[in-house]
């Protein structure tokens, strides 16, 4: 029998160190190292083809890196048992683009997934706590019993949203949320994500271009360039950065309206 898994609840819930990733010649990401801190928002942004998903697929346990580890709670997970993986796996709650809901199943039959493959509950009880996480995510009772083609583009993504929720995690991933959402579908969302933290105490990683995302709900925000992450700092700190993609990003005009915009929901948000 092997050892209980001792979690050392002081050290970051996730950590890369040294990183490197590659497909074939292709070198995606080399001596990367990016730490996320308990109970915040991070907010992850790069240019296109920078490898955001790889790295958020690499960090989540879905791909091996080819060099540099991965720490969960202060553990080596190339030191961890099979068992204590899928002991931390259910610790993350992830939120893929578009919901990636199962398209034979109802809403409630897709948030009972994890449940069916982790927990040892009747399936009364499943049922019960699928439509609990139903209502926390915003969906009517009635979406309970639909299927993913009945639902609008923001209703999957809150049903998937239910779904990473399901297991009560720690850690949880988002994969370009807001993606797709009209702006006031979008900012009900954020709205959404900012609750949940606070209900649940999770610390949260969120892959996005959304530019009202960053500034209205992310504590940090880490930039993805030339193969690494050479800040993860405030939104302050990161839009000085002497970076040209950084500085097209932070300092074009959608950025500028973005802020002119978001300064006076964010003192809402986070007040």
């Amino acid at each position: 029998m092997s050892a209980p898994l001792t979690l050392d609840q002081s050290a970051p819930p996730m950590r890369a160190v040294g990183i490197k990733t590659q497909f074939g010649p292709n070198i995606i990401h080399e001596n990367l190292d990016f730490t996320v801190n308990h109970g915040e928002i991070v907010g992850l942004v790069g240019g296109s083809g920078t490898g955001k998903s790889v790295l958020l697929n690499t960090m989540l346990g879905l791909k091996e890196p080819e060099g540099g580890y991965i720490e969960y709670f202060g553990q080596n997970r190339d030191d961890l048992t099979p068992e204590t993986r899928g002991v931390i796996k259910n610790e993350m709650g992830v939120l893929f683009q578009g919901g990636a809901l199962f398209s034979s199943m109802t809403v409630r039959e897709n948030v009972m997934v994890p449940m069916r493959e982790s927990m040892n509950l009747s399936p009364r009880l499943m049922r019960e706590l699928a439509d609990m996480k139903i209502h926390m995510v915003g969906l009517p009772p009635e979406s309970a019993v639909l299927y993913p083609s009945d639902l609008s583009g923001g209703m999957k993504k809150r049903a998937g949203l239910a779904r990473a929720l399901a297991l009560d995690p720690k850690m949880l991933f988002l994969d370009e949320p807001t993606a797709g959402l009209d702006p006031v579908g979008a900012n009900a969302f954020d709205e959404l994500i900012l609750g949940l933290r606070e209900a649940m105490n999770l610390t949260v990683l969120m892959v996005t271009h959304d530019l009202d995302s960053l500034y209205l709900i992310c504590d940090r925000i880490a930039v993805l360039v030339d193969k690494h992450i050479p800040i993860a700092d405030s939104l302050e700190a990161v839009s000085q950065f002497d970076h040209p993609w950084v500085q097209e990003y932070f300092g074009g005009p959608r950025s500028r309206a973005a802020i002119g915009a978001g300064e006076a929901a964010a003192i809402r948000l986070k007040g």
